[in-house]
């Protein structure tokens, strides 16, 4: 049964505090994000390309900006959490698996839940709370050359052997985990051994407001994460390579700035796919088309990765048309 809920909540203020083998997803680029998804789905996950500005990427002079506060003169219209909940339920009948997702307006507070107490997989968007925790024990600035390395491969080129260095150096498991309960995490563990050939963050089980969450921790100046690692993140998550830079990035308004991570990753047991994708909308201009978004979307049980990624992507599409509407649509 889908949990909607509109209202905004205050359980943001304040809350940052001082197994089963699968295959993992690897680096795959294109031309461009539709050619990305063809690449995808037919080339076994392998090529280089280019960088790639899809409805733009997030500048590292605005990535200093924290979340504004909404005009006096701004009227802050609800999200219509039912109709909108219907319309997820009618647009996902016909395809398989379970879905959730989050968007929260980081301007004025409104959000939106769907399938709230769904727990999923993360997929390669962990990487990002990979990076996260190890700038909270080392500042950029002060990283080894081999280590930067490591974390522009993990972000942009979704590399996994990178990923599974970094993870040594957080502390495995249980320094993702401290991580994260630093940066406001609630549901979110780590899980400790190996999968296939890599180690298991991969199938770490989250929540999509715990990726909302982690959204939030890049944008706010209350996060634990100083100002200048949080732009570190969002440069990397800003310049995806082409292939990759699906999902978040489809619901975008032209002009938008858009950071984020996708994940995908094929279970061994039920040969499915996990489609995941996480990131945040920076607009530009007067209303709701000028605010800060964090979107999260997760899901499972797609036959094929590329349905996997239509899916998410229909989803985040249908929940920003409801918070705002793009100018000359």
């Amino acid at each position: 049964m889908s949990d909607p809920d509109g209202a905004p909540e205050g359980d943001y203020d304040g809350e940052f505090v001082s197994g089963p083998a699968d295959k993992l997803d690897s680096g795959t680029t294109a031309q461009t994000a539709r050619e990305g998804r063809r690449s995808i789905e037919s080339a076994g996950f392998r090529g280089t390309g280019g960088e790639v500005e899809r409805a733009g990427t997030v500048p590292l002079r605005d990535a200093r900006e924290a979340a504004t506060k909404p005009s006096r003169r701004e009227k802050v219209v609800p999200v219509p959490a039912k109709s909108l909940t219907r319309r997820l339920d009618r647009y996902l009948a016909g395809r398989p698996g379970p879905v959730t997702a989050m968007v929260r307006d980081l301007t004025n507070g409104r959000l939106y839940r769907y399938h709230r107490g769904e727990r999923l997989i993360t997929a390669s968007s962990a990487k990002v709370q990979i990076l996260m925790a190890l700038l909270l024990r080392t500042p950029w600035r002060e990283l080894p050359k081999a280590v930067r390395r490591d974390a522009d491969l993990m972000i942009r080129y979704s590399d996994n052997h990178a990923a599974d260095r970094l993870w040594v150096r957080i502390g495995g498991p249980d320094g993702f985990t401290r991580a994260g309960r630093r940066l406001g995490l609630r549901h979110t563990v780590g899980v400790p051994g190996r999968c296939v050939d890599l180690y298991c963050w991969g199938i770490t089980p989250t929540s999509a407001e715990d990726q909302v969450r982690l959204m939030r921790a890049l944008m706010s100046d209350r996060s634990p994460l100083p100002a200048k690692d949080r732009e570190q993140v969002l440069r990397l998550m800003g310049r995806v390579v082409a292939g990759q830079n699906w999902g978040v990035s489809a619901a975008a308004c032209e002009g938008d700035r858009v950071a984020l991570k996708n994940g995908w990753l094929k279970r061994v047991s039920t040969k499915r796919w996990a489609v995941v994708t996480v990131g945040l909308i920076r607009g530009r201009g007067k209303g709701a088309v000028g605010h800060d978004y964090a979107v999260a979307v997760l899901s499972e049980g797609a036959a094929e990765v590329g349905h996997g990624i239509a899916t998410v992507e229909g989803v985040a599409t249908r929940v920003m048309r409801a918070f705002r509407t793009c100018r000359g649509s």
